[in-house]
Parts: C-alpha cells; structure tokens; sequence
C-alpha cells in the first residue's frame, strides 16, 4: 500500500471514530417497566418524558416481548384516538426494537395490540434539533440482537453502537476506536 492510500484509509477511519464518538444519548423506553401496559397513571410514559431533554439522533430501546407488543409511529391525531390511522412508517412487531429520533419535532408511538394504547401503551416525546440549522442523520430502525437490561440514560460514546447489552460494555466502539488510534500512531510513522 502505497503512502497516499495509507493516508486516506486512516483518514477514514479516523472519520469513522470521531463519527461514534459523538454522544447520542440512549433512553430506555419506561425504564425498567420496558414497553408494556402501565400498571397505574404514577409510571405513565408521560411521567417517564417528563425532565428528559430528547435531541435528533438519540436512540429510544422499546424493550417489549414479540408478539405480545408492537410499536408503531403515528401522528398526534391518531396518537391521541388510538388508531392507527396515518402510520408513520410500519409497525415494529419484533422487540426489543432501536428507534433512531431521526427529525425534530414531535413523535408519537403507540402500541396497537387490542386496547393497549388505551390502557396508557403510548409515548409522546418532543425532539430537538441537535445540529446547526436543524439538519438531521438518516433515519435508521434497527432490532437489536440480545436483549436489553433497562439502565439509567447514558451519554457515554459507547452509545454510538445502540445494540443493549445485558452486561455493562467496558470496550464498546469508543474503547476499540481509542485502541485502533493508538495502533495508527504506532504503524502511521513506520509507514511513512
């Protein structure tokens, strides 16, 4: 590999490790209730938003068990009658599920298993701008693969990779991107 290519592909992946290393702020959906029926007005999701501070790129887990809870982004008509009417992309029906807060304004979820939405199984959350001139990421929805042990709200970078784990992540992608610059410094000056 010659000096030049040497150079771009650290320099991507450079890119690639300040990328993750912005903080996104993960929210476990309820906390440690996950996405379920209330089971009174005192653990309502709107007492679960409320003091949170929600901004473009931040990750919402809905921890809920497939196939006894969906999540679904309707506007805040159909959010406020409980139907499904004008859905905002497509029903997640595989929990635990990431949602990326992909555009400022206001999201609501519901959840449209029989009465659930009815019972409280809905979220309300205001997001905000967290760049510049309200330009915001792609949107992104992904399942996670294990699921998640709901955990207070994290700033840390390793949130940059929102797949839950159920054991705290002392390496997460932060750690393996400290330890790839640290191989870079050794490497780059033998290469040049």
């Amino acid at each position: 590999m010659d000096k030049f290519s040497c150079l771009i592909f650290c320099g991507a992946i450079f890119g690639i490790v300040l990328h993750c290393a912005s903080a996104q702020t993960v929210y476990i959906v309820g906390d440690g209730m996950g996405w379920d029926i209330p089971s009174n007005t005192s653990v309502s999701y709107s007492n679960w938003v409320s003091g949170k501070t929600f901004m473009v790129g931040d990750i919402l887990v809905f921890n809920f068990v497939t196939n006894q809870h969906d999540v679904l982004r309707v506007p805040q008509a159909s959010y406020n009658a409980c139907t499904q009417d004008n859905a905002i992309g497509s029903i997640i029906t595989t929990g635990p599920t990431n949602i990326t807060l992909d555009s400022a304004g206001d999201h609501h979820y519901i959840c449209t298993f029989g009465r659930h939405c009815e019972f409280g199984q809905r979220l309300a959350v205001t997001v905000s701008s967290s760049t510049p001139g309200g330009v915001a990421n792609p949107p992104m929805t992904t399942a996670p693969t294990t699921p998640a042990t709901p955990s207070p709200v994290s700033t840390q970078p390793e949130a940059c990779a929102p797949t839950p784990s159920s054991t705290p992540n002392a390496g997460g992608p932060a750690a393996a991107g400290l330890h790839l610059l640290d191989l870079l410094h050794r490497i780059l000056p033998q290469l040049l």
